[in-house]
């Protein structure tokens, strides 16, 4: 009886531990990142030159954190079926069957309507609303209406993915001020360069699955002038918020700028040239695109250089 005991306790944590880590996987955490990215920097700069209390910081990752989670364990969910048939996602959780789909669903909605009230009592009832129709757009909107109709899919859709800017300014001050509009704006025109990078990529996966991305039903030349337009779109934006900030943001985003232009227009001459494509390049600086522009956002945000200058001036 003791050696039985023995074996089957290990086989039992190892599927605790393997269901566990497939309902962790339905919330895709790496693209929580960027809610952790955007959030903090846009509530500092909300209460430029003063504190923030850090359990108000806390409590609004945490409640944003349950949004996106819920939504995108929503968006495993609804796309299932081609999840199943792309070679990028077949591994996701409801593609290997690791979790039944009723069973995702309920946890989805669990965690979404948590995340509504987890910061209607922790920040405002607007943080909340912000959240919830975050969701219901990301659900709804693109995932259901957009994403298998249209290769502007990921222009309109891509606004979910701008809203943690406005959830984390609107929990420190109650409002939506135009500081919040254009961080809002930087990474909307931010997401097309990026998706469609990725998306060149596996343009195969998405022509199999039906999904009618822009790099499906385009040419490579039409792609690229395009994510070169919207990378443009996104530089500018970034300069727009300069009035609200410092020295160290504007230096950064400029310097940052220039190089995502760079990219973007390298990539554009390759292909005008007829050379081999490598977008993903461009898809993963992106990232660090956007990481440098709001951490300066935030170090800037933080630092009152002109108080710190002061000190050590004549």
């Amino acid at each position: 009886m003791r050696i039985r005991e023995e074996r089957v306790a290990p086989a039992s944590g190892g599927r605790i531990r393997s269901t566990m880590l497939a309902y962790l996987g339905l919330t895709k955490p790496r693209v929580i990142e960027l809610l952790l990215v955007t959030t903090i920097p846009a509530m500092l700069l909300a209460n430029r030159g003063n504190a923030i209390d850090p359990l108000l910081i806390l409590n609004t990752l945490f409640g944003g954190m349950l949004a996106a989670a819920g939504a995108n364990t929503l968006n495993c969910v609804a796309d299932a079926d081609i999840d199943k048939v792309m070679k990028r996602t077949e591994r996701r959780p409801l593609a290997r069957a690791s979790v039944p789909r009723s069973h995702a669903l309920v946890f989805g909605l669990v965690l979404s309507v948590a995340s509504f009230f987890w910061l209607w009592q922790t920040t405002n009832m607007l943080s909340a609303h912000l959240a919830g129709l975050t969701i219901a757009f990301y659900v709804f909107i693109y995932t259901l209406l957009l994403k298998r109709r249209t290769s502007q899919n990921v222009v309109w859709g891509g606004a979910a993915g701008c809203m943690p800017v406005m959830i984390g300014w609107s929990a420190v001050t109650g409002t939506i001020e135009w500081p919040a509009l254009v961080m809002f704006a930087v990474i909307f025109f931010w997401t097309p360069p990026h998706t469609w990078a990725l998306a060149m990529r596996y343009k195969e996966d998405y022509a199999a699955a039906g999904v009618p991305m822009l790099p499906v039903v385009a040419t490579e030349k039409q792609v690229t002038r395009q994510i070169v337009i919207y990378t443009w779109l996104t530089v500018i934006a970034t300069l727009a918020l300069v009035p609200a900030t410092g020295w160290l943001y504007t230096v950064v985003a400029a310097a940052a700028g220039a190089w995502f232009l760079v990219l973007a227009h390298r990539l554009q001459a390759g292909v005008n040239r007829g050379e081999p494509v490598k977008p993903l390049k461009l898809f993963l600086q992106s990232n660090n695109y956007l990481s440098a522009v709001f951490v300066a956002l935030a170090v800037d945000s933080v630092l009152d250089l002109p108080t710190l200058l002061s000190l050590y001036g004549p």
